[in-house]
């Protein structure tokens, strides 16, 4: 081979791949895949192959034969006249039971009436391979396509007619009266069918060529040039991709500028172009079948369209209503409407720190805004013009305006930093007084301290156990005194001034001896105290 020759051979073997150019047919007619490397396509040298072919690479002898598929609806013979023993009950036939029959379950099955015996079905043995069993169009029958094909020819005839009729029209209003052949309009119909329909390959689909001549397309096998949506990222913590249905929600890639990214998520085409009013029109039209109006986006979109379009018109209209009404009755129109320079004044707060955002809130420019701390900084109470804590006097914190050192206090300025002066050093004073007093406390004096305070709580002890002792005697003797006296004798003023004082060890001994009813041992003796 010359250079040339080798040139043109790698530069068809290029626009094979590509799709430019037809695949390479076999002695079978078969296209090559033009992506099947030479060292495999390649025939050896002894098998003398003239043409391109891949026999050498099939196992010997490994032939597609035909054998055959399940005769459908075939039958044997005539029907039998009377019903035979072991044939199906519901229809008469020998070849399967009552349970496998396919035809529709008799009032009466055929064993009871012998009407309408159903003959014998063919039932066949085929011998299939690996590869035909598991053959989806193995038994397929091509003339069953022919309905479709039908199908198709009438409406490609129907418009042929239609344009036929159009170019007629267009022929009479342009004033031309001559006799037209139908060869002149046949061929003006093809002219312009040919400049209607004529589009590139690339608008069909990246995987087919269209061949100007003959009117059809080049298989080609699809060139993946789109980068894979799991490829843009490959940290395995970052956006979920799904292989089922081939989505990605979220952004792969969420730090970096929007504008630079070419895929940014499925959710973020969702959010684009149309959708919004898509989802404002479906929120309408659930809305209104849940108040009982017949309104079915699915099933008639443009109604819901032209509905939703009218009820925003209402919207809007009642929204001013409602504005001009409240303006009429309290006023202040003036107030908004704003003047011209009022108009080109910015809102936003103005700073001499130069900073450049992106579209999505990010800093591209300029230094951040660091927030110091959560809690408010710089905020004078009390009249102070410095913060708590900025003074510290005597292991305590205040003010270094006016040297207070109470938090609360109000601040005088300048003039009251003497008596502020005077009250820390009486303060001062008193805490020093206190820890000498601490200090001159030993441990020996705390235990006498103790000892005291017990016999102190002792006797007071005792001398409330006499006391109550004798309140209870005085209880017994009131009690035996009024069982011996009759109560419906005693006036109503009788009690004495000195029986309304009671004191605590009286009224203990009162509720220690009164009788209770609910008590079951009160018929018992009182046991003493």
């Amino acid at each position: 081979k010359t250079r040339e020759e080798y040139k043109k051979e790698k530069e068809l073997e290029e626009a094979r791949k590509a799709g430019n150019a037809p695949a390479e047919v076999d002695e079978e007619g078969r296209d090559i895949n033009p992506h099947i490397p030479e060292y495999i396509s390649k025939a050896p040298w002894y098998l003398n192959a003239e043409k391109p072919t891949l026999t050498h690479q099939r196992a010997p002898g490994s032939k597609i034969t035909d054998k055959g598929w399940y005769l459908r609806g075939a039958t044997q013979g005539e029907a039998a006249t009377k019903y035979r023993k072991g044939a199906c009950e519901n229809c008469g036939a020998m070849t399967h039971k009552t349970k496998d029959c396919c035809e529709r379950p008799r009032k009466l099955g055929a064993k009871f009436t012998n009407d309408d015996i159903r003959p014998d079905e063919v039932i066949q043995t085929l011998e299939l391979d690996y590869d035909s069993k598991r053959d989806p169009y193995n038994g397929y029958d091509p003339a069953s396509y022919k309905q479709v094909m039908d199908l198709y020819e009438k409406a490609d005839n129907a418009r042929k007619k239609k344009k036929l009729q159009e170019l007629i029209k267009q022929h009479s209003k342009d004033g031309k009266t001559d006799i037209i052949d139908d060869e002149q309009i046949s061929k003006e119909m093809l002219e312009n069918a040919e400049k209607e329909e004529s589009y590139d390959s690339e608008s069909i689909a990246p995987i087919q060529k269209l061949d100007p001549k003959s009117r059809t397309t080049i298989r080609n096998l699809r060139i993946r040039e789109d980068t894979a949506k799991y490829l843009y990222n490959l940290d395995t913590n970052s956006a979920f991709y799904e292989p089922k249905s081939r989505s990605m929600r979220d952004n792969p890639l969420p730090n970096a500028n929007p504008n630079d990214i070419k895929f940014a998520g499925d959710n973020f085409q969702r959010a684009s172009g149309e959708s919004k009013d898509f989802r404002d029109l479906q929120l309408f039209a659930w809305e209104a079948q849940s108040k009982g109006q017949d309104i079915d986006l699915s099933s008639s979109p443009s109604q819901a369209a032209l509905l939703h379009a009218e009820f925003l018109k209402k919207k809007e209209l009642l929204k001013n209503q409602a504005k001009n009404q409240i303006l009429s009755k309290y006023g202040g129109e003036e107030y908004l409407k704003k003047d011209d320079n009022e108009k080109n004044e910015i809102s936003i707060p103005q700073s001499e720190i130069y900073t450049e955002y992106s579209s999505s809130g990010k800093l591209i420019k300029g230094e951040e805004r660091v927030i110091k701390s959560k809690y408010d900084e710089d905020i004078y109470l009390n009249n102070h013009t410095s913060i708590w804590g900025s003074y510290w006097e005597n292991g305590q914190w205040g003010f270094a305006c006016c040297k207070q050192l109470v938090k609360n206090a109000y601040c005088t300025g300048e003039q009251d930093e003497n008596n502020t002066t005077t009250t820390n050093t009486q303060s001062s004073s008193l805490l020093e007084q206190h820890l000498n007093k601490l200090n001159e406390e030993t441990p020996s004096s705390l235990k006498e301290k103790e000892k005291e305070k017990r016999r102190k709580e002792k006797k007071e002890r005792k001398e409330k156990e006499e006391k109550l002792k004798k309140a209870i005697k005085e209880e017994e003797d009131y009690n035996k005194k009024s069982q011996e006296k009759d109560e419906r004798n005693i006036k109503y003023n009788s009690l004495s001034a000195d029986d309304y004082n009671v004191s605590d060890e009286q009224m203990e001994a009162y509720n220690l001896k009164r009788k209770r009813s609910d008590d079951p041992m009160a018929n018992f003796k009182d046991e003493e105290y």
